[in-house]
């Protein structure tokens, strides 16, 4: 199995998780994808308040 089939095959296995139903026939794996990443909320990123940092793993510039 090539890459692309596996992105196809991942893909559509969220697709069905996600949405409970399979995925449209003439769709591939990025465009799957692309509609999953645009269906979700956005969402903002502060990575210097994630619970997953400790203060020592932050390095300020100098």
């Amino acid at each position: 199995m090539g890459r692309d089939e596996r992105i196809d095959e991942e893909a559509a296995a969220l697709w069905r998780e996600l949405f409970g139903e399979p995925p449209p026939v003439t769709a591939d794996g990025p465009m799957m994808l692309d509609v999953i990443m645009k269906s979700l909320p956005d969402m903002g990123y502060d990575r210097l308040r994630s619970p997953h940092l400790r203060s020592g793993d932050i390095t300020m510039p100098r």
